[in-house]
């Protein structure tokens, strides 16, 4: 489990998912074993995408929110009517559209007996929703969920809500083991908060400054379907083994075009704290060099290197060094790699 040291005590927390060998846990110094708002990522090798497509601008996907652009291919997948993300304002009335329902939806299970239940449909509704929200103003097309792996998440949750902790490794003397949930457990994001929430803190990702898996799973060109588990107060999101195959040459966040201004501090932190990022399956960034800015003034980043394999083959995240991110126009050059990447993100106050 990762926290924050730069966030409150009862600020959720995340493990993040290292892949099917290996994971971020109490054992190895990062972190603690339990507390309230915890997550976890997991990571993985090379996702299986596509990534020779076309230039380095700024990519491309399906924001419509027609299903097709999942390869699940269920109709019933929550997201909003789709809009234009390039426009400033149909950005702002889908953010608010999206993110107008948070509510949780109520768990039917319990400890006693080690009964999984499941969470109203409105819950798993609006984590899915407000999940392709992010992956919309990213140009990705949307995922769907799979009945089957929700039933796994259910497991996952129940076990971590039940030991009161976080593991992508749970043994068999946990209180409500089962290998479906153990299952989930090593291939999923997961939190100590219901499932809702537990998105905006994927995306935030404090205390992870050497991955932004959870963040970069959400972003990934292989995500979907995924499964959705909760109990009241733990949560598990399926990242691993996806089939989807957006093929995007890479990814940023904030995201290019209109972003709001709303999405940079969420709840726990803000991406002052925790960086913006860029990730990519086919371009190295090892050796990137970023420029940003703003009216013509040169903005200084502090550029860290991130794992490989949560969510994408390559990734850094970039601090703002000594200012903070406001309303305005932010022009980012990448270079020193083998395909220079540019972009625009255009801060919008969405009220």
């Amino acid at each position: 489990m990762i926290r924050s040291p730069r966030i409150g005590p009862h600020a959720p927390t995340l493990l993040l998912v290292l892949g099917l060998c290996a994971c971020v846990d109490g054992s190895d110094g990062d972190g603690d074993s339990g507390g309230t708002g915890a997550t976890a990522s997991n990571t993985a090798g090379p996702s299986s995408t596509d990534p020779s497509g076309g230039p380095s601008t700024a990519p491309t996907g399906d924001p419509s929110g027609d299903p097709s652009g999942d390869p699940s291919g269920d109709p019933t997948g929550a997201d909003s009517s789709g809009g234009d993300p390039n426009d400033a304002e149909a950005m702002c009335a889908r953010w608010r559209a999206d993110r107008a329902d948070m509510v949780e939806g109520a768990w039917s299970g319990g400890v006693d007996g080690c009964d999984p239940g499941d969470i109203d449909a409105v819950g798993r509704d609006n984590t899915l929703r407000v999940l392709n929200l992010f992956r919309w103003l990213a140009d990705l097309p949307p995922i769907t969920h799979d009945p089957a792996l929700d039933a796994k998440g259910q497991q996952c949750a129940l076990m971590m809500h039940a030991q009161g902790q976080l593991s992508h490794g749970p043994t068999p003397d946990w209180t409500c083991y089962s290998a479906d949930g153990a299952e989930a457990a090593a291939n999923s994001n997961i939190a100590s908060t219901a499932t809702v929430a537990s998105v905006d803190l994927y995306m935030m990702d404090p205390g992870n400054p050497t991955t932004i898996g959870h963040r970069r799973w959400i972003l990934s060109n292989s995500i979907g379907p995924t499964g959705l588990g909760s109990t009241d107060g733990f949560s598990c999101m399926w990242t691993l083994g996806g089939t989807g195959n957006a093929g995007a040459p890479w990814l940023a966040y904030p995201s290019p075009g209109p972003f709001p201004l709303e999405a940079t501090d969420i709840g726990w932190t803000n991406l002052d704290e925790t960086g913006w990022s860029i990730q990519s399956d086919g371009i190295d960034l090892a050796s990137a060099q970023v420029t940003v800015t703003r009216d013509g003034e040169v903005l200084p980043m502090t550029v860290v290197q991130l794992g490989g394999g949560y969510g994408s083959t390559y990734a850094i995240s970039m601090l703002p060094d000594g200012w903070q991110i406001g309303v305005g126009e932010y022009d980012v050059v990448v270079t020193g790699i083998s395909e220079p990447i540019e972009y625009d993100v255009e801060i919008v106050d969405c009220g």
